[in-house]
């Protein structure tokens, strides 16, 4: 299957039909280099679905919750941040006999909806971490420190042909992961990376390099050691980055060869 963003530089100017596409399609796939896209079994189309429903949910819940607090915020009403202490807010509106009836009516309207989404996104996790734990790849890949259940259900579902991709820079310039390049006059310039790919992997990977560069100094490995040499010469956010980076390359590396991953680089075969 050939990406539909490959196929428009051939698409002639001002025809937008059937047969120019067919004709753009044909004219696409005898170029050398363009990305084909491997097609998916309805399991994996299933799980991305999951996966899909889950990450709107969540959007849909903080947005919720930014609105809860915000009302309540009107009020003088406030708590800490999180989800869980939703709860303690809507103790404070019970406890509050100053509140108007419509102020507390509206947020226990927004209070209703919130719980009723962390039903449904805890069904959906329950079902992704289901699937995390029966498939093959997806239990290798969580092995990976920075990658849990949720991480590797995707990309297990996502990537259905990790031989595309040659090298492990390829799999972290798919997932954009890699620096912009600015070249002119033989000379390299390297930016901000260029966060093209799937962008949903990509923020997992980011959040999951996030919580490692947090616990470096109790992380005992190579890659701890790594991280814990880089803070001391790049800020924060860069090391980030860099170790998100490095953590596709291992996903790599852990689905091309089939093993698990060992932080000593003593990989074991599994079946």
């Amino acid at each position: 299957m050939i990406r539909r963003s490959s196929c428009e530089p051939f698409v002639k100017r001002g025809r937008k039909n059937d047969a120019a596409d067919a004709a753009a399609i044909c004219e696409a796939a005898s170029r050398p280099n363009v990305k084909f896209v491997p097609v998916k079994s309805l399991e994996q189309q299933g799980t991305l679905a999951l996966h899909a429903v889950r990450s709107l949910l969540v959007k849909q819940q903080t947005m919720l919750s930014n609105a809860l607090r915000g009302l309540a915020t009107e009020f003088g009403l406030t708590v800490p941040q999180g989800i869980h202490r939703l709860d303690e807010l809507m103790m404070l509106v019970e406890a509050d006999k100053s509140l108007p009836k419509q102020g507390r009516q509206a947020l226990e309207m927004l209070f209703a909806q919130c719980k009723a989404l962390t039903e449904s996104i805890a069904t959906a996790e329950a079902e992704i971490v289901a699937h995390a734990r029966r498939d093959a790849t997806a239990r290798r890949l969580a092995t990976i420190p920075g990658i849990g259940p949720i991480s590797a259900s995707l990309i297990a579902a996502t990537v259905s042909n990790i031989e595309a991709f040659a090298t492990a820079r390829q799999f972290a310039a798919w997932l954009g992961l890699v620096p912009r390049q600015y070249s002119t006059g033989g000379k390299t310039r390297l930016g901000r990376i260029t966060k093209a790919g799937n962008s949903e992997i990509r923020r997992l990977l980011v959040l999951g390099a996030t919580s490692m560069v947090y616990r470096a100094d109790r992380w005992n490995s190579a890659v701890g050691a790594w991280t814990r040499s880089a803070l001391e010469r790049r800020p924060v956010r860069l090391v980030t980055v860099a170790l998100a980076n490095k953590i596709a390359r291992i996903a790599w590396a852990v689905m091309t060869r089939k093993e698990v991953y060992r932080p000593n680089g003593n990989a074991v075969v599994t079946a």
